[in-house]
């Protein structure tokens, strides 16, 4: 029992190195195949798949679509780089989970699906608003607590929304939102509109019982949901291996088929959801893996170099980085010159610096809309602040 302990032991200080090292063998898009005027074509790490053939791994894109990955994926980065000195200034305050890392899985999902199609996430959300047509000031003011913010400042970092866009939002609890996404689907499928419902969670609440739950229902129902792990291999700080005895996640539907992506790469994750939507729409729900990574920490209290190390965090970044990915491809293949690309940087940065100041001139609530967006008829209810003091009375409709 002690020899098993002392292992566990050792293999907790060291548990850092099997992640480092499988991040250097997968690397970037295996190979070129062919690059033919504007358009390439690559062979993208092999997916593993649970009772379901795998898509193919040969993948195309247009220099146009690789431009708009790139500007997409360095418009989130950009982003959320920018919400963490802002936090740091104290001019953010609360609850701030950052998405830098993970990128390419929202912009991939985007690039197969249509905004018909439903999404809902969890906190780490301000990217999924982006990636729905939302826009960053939208995101930067909520971040704020300012009135121009996608939930009008009273939302914060976990509650982005855009219903618009079907975009169903982030959810503070963890994994609160995988059953709501079965609802979504079973929405799409009740309308008959042919669209899908796209559930995302992380490795930390593929443990949550109503994820079981969830699984079951949308299986017996033949649900068109696609529910998509990002695994970015840490729920909070404790490493996957430490908390689910199995961490292959994309079997865990048992009964429904699943599939593993390297979701540091745009092109297989846009690939693995135009699958599994295809999928969903005809055979029910299906789960899907995205092997991904966060570089900063969990939220803005944890320096995210705890449990990892730095090392660690470098090899990602050199190794699988979803923007330097799609640099290469467009540059060593000649698709654009680095001028083109540095134009784009210069863009989106201004494109940043501006939402931030309009974020910063933006008002605050003001104090009467602590009352409002809670009935859809309140007929003359009333409401009790901190004390018996403050309280609101709402019109009879």
């Amino acid at each position: 029992m002690l020899a098993a302990l002392s292992t566990l032991g050792r293999r907790g200080v060291g548990a850092l190195a099997p992640l480092g090292a499988a991040a250097q063998r997968r690397g970037f898009a295996t190979q070129v195949v062919s690059v033919e005027g504007d358009t390439i074509t690559v062979e993208v790490n092999p997916y593993k798949t649970h009772r379901i053939d795998p898509p193919s791994t040969t993948v195309s894109a247009t220099k146009d679509e690789l431009l708009q990955y790139f500007r997409e994926l360095y418009r989130l980065r950009r982003m959320e780089i920018s919400a963490d000195m802002l936090y740091k200034a104290k001019q953010i305050r609360g609850f701030c989970h950052l998405y830098d890392g993970q990128e390419a899985v929202i912009v991939g999902l985007e690039a197969a699906l249509n905004k018909s199609d439903s999404v809902i996430t969890s906190y780490r959300n301000h990217a999924t608003h982006v990636a729905r047509g939302g826009t960053v000031l939208e995101v930067i003011a909520e971040l704020m607590g300012k009135t121009s913010g996608a939930s009008k400042g009273k939302g914060g970092s976990m509650h982005m929304y855009r219903r618009e866009a079907n975009f169903f939002g982030g959810q503070g609890i963890v994994g609160a939102q995988v059953p709501l996404g079965a609802g979504l689907a079973l929405a799409h499928q009740y309308k008959g509109d042919g669209g899908v419902a796209v559930t995302m969670y992380g490795d930390g609440a593929a443990n949550q019982g109503q994820v079981f739950e969830a699984f079951n229902m949308a299986a017996i129902w033949d649900l068109p949901c696609i529910f998509v792990c990002e695994n970015n291999h840490y729920g909070m700080g404790t490493a996957e291996w430490r908390a689910a005895k199995s961490p292959a996640f994309y079997t865990r539907g048992d009964y429904m088929p699943g599939m593993k992506c390297d979701g540091m790469d745009v092109l297989a994750v846009k690939q693995a959801f135009a699958y599994a939507k295809q999928y969903a729409v005809t055979s029910g729900p299906i789960v899907l893996e995205m092997d991904t990574y966060r570089y900063h920490g969990h939220s803005m209290s944890d320096p995210g170099s705890t449990y990892r190390t730095r090392d660690e965090i470098s090899s990602i970044r050199q190794q699988r980085d979803p923007i330097e990915h799609v640099r290469k491809l467009l540059l060593d293949n000649g698709l654009v010159e680095s001028s083109v690309i540095k134009g784009i940087e210069k863009e989106i940065k201004k494109e940043i610096d501006d939402a931030i100041e309009k974020a910063k001139a933006a008002p605050v609530p003001a104090g009467g809309e602590l009352w409002t967006n809670i009935y859809v008829d309140p007929v003359g209810m009333s409401l009790r602040g901190l004390d018996s003091s403050h309280m609101h009375k709402y019109a009879s409709s």
